[in-house]
């Protein structure tokens, strides 16, 4: 190998015409930019969205609505679904949230709120983290117990 036979790696050169290398590289002068004005200049660039001045459309259209950051999100579960998971055997006499992990109704960081859909026939104590109060009227007139969570 001798200094005669360096080439750059296949690929790395991107540019054949270098720029601002006098008039008769056909590239000197203005380099290719044009004449004067903001993009001509070296270092320019503008913000994502720029609009050249005019107010950018992520401004101009309409905000609307609220995102409550405070907000607590629970994983529902239905006393349909609970006495479909009794009618098949897959519990017995007791619910709890790893009960409800098990069967794949939840996932272990979620917060779990028994709604009152459907009805429920079976006595089963359940242990979940809130409860309408439909739902918990029917699990204790089912004969079952409606317990918290102790957090």
């Amino acid at each position: 190998m001798k200094l005669n036979n360096l080439k750059p790696a296949a690929g790395s050169v991107k540019n054949k015409f270098r720029k601002g290398r006098g008039e008769a590289s056909g590239n000197g002068g203005t380099s290719g930019r044009g004449h004067k004005g903001q993009k001509s200049r070296s270092g320019s660039s503008k913000k994502v969205g720029f609009e050249g001045g005019q107010m950018p459309l992520q401004r101009r259209a309409p905000k609307f609505g609220f995102k409550n950051i405070n907000r607590v999100e629970y994983n529902g579960i239905n006393l349909d679904v609970i006495q479909r998971l009794v009618d098949e055997k897959k519990i017995k006499d007791t619910l709890t949230k790893e009960d409800l992990v098990k069967q794949g109704l939840a996932h272990k960081n979620d917060l779990v709120k028994v709604l009152g859909r459907g009805e429920l026939k079976a006595s089963v104590n359940i242990t979940v983290d809130k409860y309408t109060k439909t739902a918990q009227e029917a699990i204790e007139k089912a004969g079952g117990k409606a317990e918290l969570t102790g957090k």
